[in-house]
């Protein structure tokens, strides 16, 4: 591995990934915490599921998943990555998108929706929360990964950028200039009142990506220090109030409930 994407993929799975094991800690511990509810394993729809490294982990859980993502490409590396799997046989793949649930599972039907990098893409965001709340068994829950704003602000000031910094802070869609591959980036706040307007009550804030994203790859030269990072994020994405760092996450990852 010798480019920066590749040092942070780390581990071959969610859990090892620097930028995701934060995220995945949440959702293991939400899906187990429900599993136990229920009594009975989760119906899962992961949106916009790309490669299936949260699917197989959630089905190597015990979970039945359904991911739907409208990139072939992607679905077919997702192919590949559950052939290798175990829990194979309780991970399916429909090409899609939000506009398409309703063709492809039942209203109220789903226990846990993940949607995690997608909202920033869609045309809509309000729109596709409507619909992912349409799936959702009543009392089923949301996690939602998106691009957070402010982050964005202080990489732009960082690298020099003050006019893109500015326009990433007062922008309505939080993007830095026509360049930015981003289509639009959240607010905490904006994000809580259009969760609300679909349904939902938003029960976990948190920031993620608070330091991978910035840490150069010469300073995680050693399986130690990529260990000393992961615990680090997984820290700070949980210190909600306490000095603040949650706020600083490029992404920031809601869990939020069906009423």
């Amino acid at each position: 591995m010798t480019d920066e994407r590749a040092w942070r993929r780390g581990g071959s799975g969610v859990e090892g990934n620097v930028r995701t094991a934060a995220i995945w800690s949440q959702v293991r511990e939400l899906s187990e915490s429900r599993q136990s509810e229920l009594s009975r394993p989760l119906r899962v729809l992961d949106l916009g599921g790309g490669t299936g490294g949260l699917a197989v982990a959630l089905a190597e859980q015990g979970h039945t998943v359904t991911v739907v993502d409208p990139s072939p490409d992607a679905l077919a590396s997702m192919s590949r990555r559950v052939a290798e799997s175990d829990a194979a046989d309780r991970i399916s793949a429909v090409q899609g998108d939000a506009d398409t649930l309703a063709g492809i599972v039942a209203p109220g039907s789903i226990d846990l929706l993940c949607c995690h990098g997608t909202l920033e893409y869609v045309e809509d965001p309000g729109a596709t929360l409507a619909r992912i709340a349409e799936v959702l068994a009543p009392g089923g829950h949301l996690s939602l990964v998106t691009a957070q704003r402010v982050a964005a602000v202080i990489a732009r000031a960082l690298a020099g950028r003050f006019d893109q910094a500015t326009t990433a802070l007062t922008a309505p869609d939080g993007r830095w200039g026509e360049d930015d591959p981003v289509p639009r980036r959240f607010d905490r706040a904006t994000l809580a009142e259009m969760l609300t307007r679909a349904g939902f009550t938003t029960l976990e804030t948190r920031g993620v990506r608070i330091f991978s994203d910035v840490v150069p790859s010469t300073f995680v030269d050693t399986e130690a220090d990529r260990q000393a990072l992961l615990e680090l994020e997984e820290l700070a994405s949980a210190d909600a109030g306490r000095i603040g760092l949650s706020a600083l996450g490029g992404a920031v990852h809601l869990i939020a409930r069906r009423d």
